[in-house]
């Protein structure tokens, strides 16, 4: 029996949205960025990118959360474990994130690190373990943030603390915009990111910033319909932004999920690995909330002259969307998935990584 979601994979509906791109003329080479670890999966999952026309571009940015931590907090994290004896919590995505040393690296120099699924079963973790103090090092875009801010804003025991690298979309949007040789015509929004911001910021970053932008899905037609309607606001120069996923997002977003972000964090400028510092594009917590910042509780100061891309590593240029991944000298030769030299070959969200999964040998 067909599924409520097989239509959003069908390959005839897929073909017929590939000849309405095709059909669209722009008189001109058209780039478009997405900026979502799950677009690239299935861009890459899907072979959209072949299906595309010649004057036709779409390249990855900075949307991989694990591959823009920056350095200094993964090293704040190994800092916590290998010289403070606390119990670091985190995603298995983290674990293999270059660094000074990684987190991986500093478990097997006897450091106390564990992957959860989630910040509450961290937070069920210091109750288990009532005499540790735990950590959760919470990374992540918006959707991932709510629950980090669910937990700051609930019960939590008294050792249980946060170190929070979340970083937020719509400011770092504009930052690449003014980026020099990106050349970036429209932006294909993170459709998880904006099912609980809702549209409101990137209304005013389409008109502000004269940029279309569309929220997409991620099947192969939500990702397809997205890039058709990107293309024909780039020919007719009409900048909008465009719902493609209306089965999820709304407008306003969702209220209760805002409320908690409201509630425990606050707009803080924010270090991207490999990009800089973007001014108001990372979450801190509340004043109020301070007992349970890991950096105050333990004194941690990030070191933000950590090496951020290791010599010989194109990921900066990557996750800007200068480069492809295959352009890299260590492409699937000094860098891959068991061994990754750079972040971006990490997570499966990184672009280097999917690159290197769905490429052709």
């Amino acid at each position: 029996m067909p599924g409520p979601f097989d239509a959003f994979q069908d390959a005839g509906l897929a073909r017929s949205i590939v000849q309405e791109i095709h059909r669209v003329q722009p008189g001109a080479a058209v780039k478009l960025m997405h900026v979502c670890g799950t677009h690239e999966n299935a861009i890459a999952l899907h072979g959209l990118r072949g299906l595309l026309p010649d004057w036709l571009k779409v390249i990855a940015g900075p949307g991989c959360p694990v591959c823009v931590c920056p350095a200094s907090d993964i090293q704040m994290a190994v800092d916590l474990a290998l010289t403070r004896s606390v119990v670091v919590a985190t995603f298995g995505d983290m674990f293999r994130v270059p660094a000074r040393m990684s987190l991986s690296e500093a478990k097997a120099q006897g450091g106390d690190i564990r992957v959860v699924f989630s910040v509450m079963d961290a937070v069920d973790l210091a109750r288990r373990e009532p005499d540790r103090e735990v950590v959760f090092f919470a990374v992540g875009f918006e959707t991932t943030a709510v629950t980090t801010a669910a937990a700051a804003t609930g019960d939590v025991p008294a050792n249980f603390s946060l170190l929070v690298s979340h970083r937020t979309i719509p400011t770092a949007l504009s930052a690449l915009l003014a980026t020099p040789d990106i050349g970036v015509a429209g932006f294909l929004l993170p459709g998880h990111v904006i099912t609980v911001m809702g549209t409101a910021d990137y209304e005013e970053l389409a008109s502000r910033d004269r940029v279309p932008v569309a929220v997409g899905g991620f099947e192969p037609v939500d990702v397809l319909l997205g890039i058709l309607e990107l293309a024909r606001m780039v020919a007719a120069g009409k900048p909008a932004l465009v719902n493609c996923y209306r089965r999820a997002v709304r407008p306003e977003g969702n209220r209760k999920a805002l409320a908690a972000l409201a509630h425990a964090f606050e707009a803080c400028d924010a270090h991207w690995r490999a990009i800089g510092s973007i001014p108001g594009s990372g979450l801190a917590l509340r004043p109020e909330l301070s007992r349970l910042d890991a950096q105050k509780r333990f004194g941690l100061v990030p070191d933000l002259a950590l090496e951020e891309v290791r010599p010989g590593c194109s990921c900066g240029a990557v996750m800007l969307g200068k480069v492809e991944p295959s352009e890299c000298p260590l492409f699937a030769k000094g860098c891959t998935p068991v061994r990754p030299y750079g972040p971006c070959m990490v997570s499966m969200e990184g672009t280097c990584r999917n690159a290197y999964k769905y490429r052709s040998v």
